[in-house]
């Protein structure tokens, strides 16, 4: 009996993931990662309804998700929302809503007006699944609606999994097609749309930045290295934390975060936040380029019992 039992115990054991592995699936218009062999998150790059790339949704180590599924999902925790807002604040993504008078942000296929621009995916460059992470490089093209091309996005994203928390890391460089003025205005750049009960207007959410200011009234359009939003899902609690790498243009990043539930890092918008500052639009000359750099922490947890200051300070030091 031993002899038989031996072996099925060890292929029963090759069969369960390692709690980091991260297996990346690529099809025609999406790309699924799991972790640990549990649904993480799928990045939607392309379709009749993409106008822009995002992640949907993200799930914390224990499953839960933590993004709003509207309105690329109808849940019925959701279905309460009479007039559910900001259809175009998908999962999470990267745009800005002033590109040469072009709007990336505000871009739905639905909307009517006029100068809205779409970012079109131009290939998968590498898909990497691994033991500890995975990666997906992708190039993509911001045009406007007739497909005349501003800028090349180049984006890498690097998956890492552990028993509480999921981390993406972010590498993004725009490259300018021509000369390319980004606005000094409020909707961007680096975004995420938390799920209602995370809200912290009408949910069980808290904000809090680096600099230990909490809730919108007191953090929205400072500075600062990261930003921290969590709550209360049942009796699970949960956060997202945005870590600004310290070589991005603008450092420390001014956080465009709502009560509603807007989540985002925006290195462009100054005099928008603060009015005392001089207008300060960003120009980018054909052929330069601009590097964005990002952490993401799917984390069990308040700010304080998830340690984000030291991961902050793991960031910086390239761990």
């Amino acid at each position: 009996m031993r002899k038989a039992f031996y072996p099925l115990v060890v292929v029963a054991a090759l069969a369960v993931p390692a709690v980091g592995q991260v297996k990346i699936t690529a099809a025609a218009e999406t790309i699924a990662i799991d972790i640990g062999g549990k649904p993480f998150t799928t990045f939607y790059m392309a379709g009749k309804d993409v106008t822009k790339p995002y992640l949907h949704p993200l799930r914390a180590a224990t499953g839960t998700y933590v993004t709003r599924m509207w309105p690329m999902e109808k849940v019925a925790e959701e279905a309460s929302i009479a007039k559910p807002d900001h259809q175009h604040q998908r999962g999470l993504w990267f745009a800005h809503d002033s590109v040469n008078g072009l709007d990336f942000w505000n871009n739905e296929a639905s909307y009517t007006t006029p100068n809205r621009g779409k970012i079109v995916l131009a290939k998968v460059d590498s898909v990497r699944n691994g033991k500890k992470s995975g990666s997906i490089a992708t190039t993509f093209d911001w045009t406007n609606l007739e497909g005349h091309k501003l800028l090349t996005e180049f984006r890498v994203m690097t998956f890492y999994g552990g028993e509480k928390v999921r981390v993406i890391d972010f590498d993004i460089t725009l490259t300018a097609a021509e000369n390319v003025v980004f606005g000094d205005t409020k909707d961007g750049a680096f975004g995420i749309r938390m799920r209602p009960v995370l809200q912290e207007d009408k949910g069980t959410g808290h904000i809090a930045n680096a600099d230990g200011l909490t809730g919108e009234k007191q953090l929205w359009g400072k500075p600062s290295d990261w930003c921290d939003y969590w709550g209360t899902i049942g009796d699970e609690k949960v956060g997202i934390a945005i870590l600004d790498h310290p070589d991005n243009p603008h450092h420390p990043v001014r956080w465009h975060a709502r009560a509603y539930g807007l989540f985002a890092a925006n290195p462009f918008g100054v005099s928008v936040f603060d009015p005392s500052l001089p207008k300060s639009p960003t120009t980018v000359e054909a052929g330069q380029k601009l590097r964005f750099r990002y952490r993401v922490i799917v984390h069990p947890g308040d700010t304080a019992s998830a340690d984000i200051a030291t991961r902050w300070k793991q960031y910086v030091a390239g761990k």
